[in-house]
């Protein structure tokens, strides 16, 4: 990274989680409480409990199959929990879905890409502003006024999004025809035009070489510091979740063993025998 990115203090909070200084005067933008779902006989995710700063940067990470895409469906409602609350902003989301949860400020990505590849760059930034004030059907019929003045602002907020990528001569350009790691900035500037308070990124980093993987952990640092929002992504990489989390949340079999900072968790056993297994007795 150009420039080092200074991690703040982490500070706990009564629920026993930990979140930047800076935001441990606000309403954290996620809690789970015993958070857990069952398919089945398989227990899948088992009392999950965190709680995450408004502006904080955060990992949740584990070994394949652990339950961290899991927990991505119940907190946009693709699954609702067997058990346990999911509080977004302080309000419970009990019986809410996708759909709610999304006007409710969550967005995400997906570990496989889904754009609509055979539409322009630019047209599926403008999907992602579904929940923003739409224009009227009549306006749209007849054109009216209103629908153009709709359009104009749409574009606008569109090359705006891709400008943080510097996409925006890739506008027109289908999203099918654009190289991998371009798909994934898109899919990234897509969930930002719904305009989130918590932005959640499922394997962000997959199929990026060096370099974009790079330049990724800059950008990550930049949506938080311009949006002012929340970011929690899974991720394998883990040159990127210790250079860019403050707070990270480790799965194993769909239970957390192991809450702290990138130092405590990367010196924490219980989390390297998760990853490597238990060192055979001599």
């Amino acid at each position: 990274m150009s420039k080092k990115f200074e991690k703040p203090k982490m500070v706990p909070l009564p629920s026993h989680s930990i979140v930047p200084e800076r935001d441990k005067d606000k309403t954290p933008i996620l809690e789970c409480q015993h958070l857990g779902i069952d398919f089945g006989g398989l227990r899948a995710v088992y009392d999950l409990n965190l709680a995450m700063g408004r502006t904080e940067i955060a990992g949740l990470i584990g070994p394949n199959g652990a339950g961290k895409t899991t927990v991505f469906n119940l907190l946009t409602k693709v699954y609702q929990p067997t058990r346990g609350t999911i509080l977004i902003d302080g309000v419970d989301t009990a019986g809410k879905t996708t759909a709610q949860i999304s006007r409710m400020g969550v967005a995400r990505t997906f570990q496989n890409i889904r754009l609509f590849n055979n539409m322009s760059v630019e047209d599926n930034v403008k999907v992602g502003l579904h929940n923003q004030e739409p224009y009227s059907m009549l306006s749209g019929i007849f054109r009216l006024p209103s629908y153009w003045k709709r359009e104009k602002e749409a574009h606008e907020k569109a090359m705006d999004l891709l400008g943080i990528f510097h996409m925006q001569d890739l506008a027109d350009a289908k999203a099918g025809s654009l190289p991998y790691g371009a798909q994934r900035r898109l899919e990234i500037i897509r969930a930002l035009a719904t305009n989130p308070s918590l932005l959640l990124l499922d394997e962000p980093a997959a199929g990026m070489n060096p370099s974009e993987t790079a330049e990724l952990m800059e950008n990550i640092i930049k949506i938080r510091d311009t949006f002012q929002i929340a970011i929690l992504l899974i991720e394998h990489d883990m040159n990127l979740v210790m250079g860019v989390c403050e707070g990270i949340c480790v799965l194993n079999f769909g239970e957390i063993i192991a809450k702290g900072t990138a130092e405590e968790i990367q010196s924490n056993p219980v989390v390297i025998e998760a990853y490597l297994g238990k060192k055979k007795e001599a």
